[in-house]
């Protein structure tokens, strides 16, 4: 009796600033057909940072809610937040409402999380019981205070949890100098920026400092921590387990991921990293398509990677999936 062909589960992350992970994922699949395989199991992946509201609504199922939000130096955002089809879990993804790629020049000191706190507040009112605040991309080092102010304004969040989900371990009062020169403080600015986080932390019911992940989006996770009980979960693995991630890579004959660049950073808790620790545990072939490969040969090894190719726009993509599946086709991977 002929043994049934399983699926190749195709897992990306979005090369950042530059394709989705669903553009990404549907390039690999269509190379993957013309390489000779059956249709593959779409999966795109976030790690709890941008593109988390992409790769979680249309797979969860929901719709987009449009929303008007104030941005990080005041001006309006038109933008939305994500609620899945049973209307108890929301999604507010920060960078949507609070990110750099709002900002038409840096500012870190006067940059807000207002319109985040808008965008949760409207998803509690929307009657969402659990509301997912994915952070990364911020261009914002207030401490949730300007979140937390949009949502007292318009009437707290009443009986709804928050679960932010991080991607850094950083502490609150680390925030400034580990994420600050990337969003144009200096050194004399850092400086302030602690000072303002440090004042902030003692006027809150909870002193996020010293607890790890309250840092992410400039303390906006801390914030939300000290002052609305929210739980904090590392981004990658609680995205994948939305997914059904693991029942899914167990169905598959291999596991296709890819992410911008692939180096040392992989694996130190980013998503890439978290599928090779999975697929390693169950004995699933892992595979990576990426824009490019730093990644030595110890720290492939670390996590069983075993094909690598490196693609920089779509047609590259769908090429390296084609060559991918006529090895996978004629077993010589």
């Amino acid at each position: 009796m002929a043994v049934p062909e399983r699926p190749v589960l195709v897992a990306p992350d979005s090369f950042k600033g530059t394709f989705s992970a669903a553009q990404v994922a549907g390039a690999i699949g269509r190379g993957l057909e013309r390489g000779g395989l059956m249709p593959p199991d779409l999966c795109p992946v976030a790690d709890g940072g941008e593109g988390t509201l992409d790769a979680l609504l249309p797979q969860l199922g929901g719709e987009l809610r449009a929303h008007t939000v104030t941005g990080p130096l005041g001006a309006p955002v038109k933008t939305g937040y994500g609620l899945i089809e049973d209307g108890g879990t929301a999604i507010v993804e920060m960078a949507m409402a609070s990110g750099l790629g709002l900002m038409p020049e840096q500012d870190a000191w006067n940059a807000s999380t207002y319109g985040t706190g808008e965008l949760i507040a409207a998803a509690a009112q929307a009657g969402a019981a659990v509301i997912l605040v994915a952070v990364g991309g911020s261009a914002t080092t207030d401490g949730g205070a300007g979140a937390i102010a949009a949502i007292e304004a318009a009437g707290g969040i009443g009986r709804a949890k928050i679960v932010v989900l991080c991607d850094v371990r950083t502490p609150f009062e680390d925030a400034p100098k580990v994420f600050g020169p990337q969003k144009g403080a200096d050194t004399q600015m850092i400086a302030r920026l602690e000072a303002r986080l440090g004042e902030l932390a003692q006027t809150l019911p909870k002193d996020p400092r010293g607890v790890p992940m309250t840092g992410c989006a400039g303390g906006l996770s801390g914030g939300l921590w000290a002052k609305y009980g929210a739980t904090l979960e590392a981004g990658a693995p609680f995205v994948l387990d939305a997914l059904d991630f693991d029942d899914r890579m167990r169905a598959a004959r291999a596991v296709v991921t890819g992410e911008g660049k692939l180096d040392e950073q992989t694996l130190q808790g980013k998503l890439v990293g978290e599928i090779g620790t999975r697929t390693r545990q169950a004995g699933v072939p892992l595979h990576a398509i990426v824009g490019t490969d730093r990644l030595d040969g110890f720290g492939k090894r670390m996590i069983d990677l075993q094909m690598v190719q490196e693609a920089t726009n779509l047609e590259e993509l769908e090429q390296a999936g084609e060559r991918l599946g006529a090895a996978l086709r004629s077993g010589e991977a």
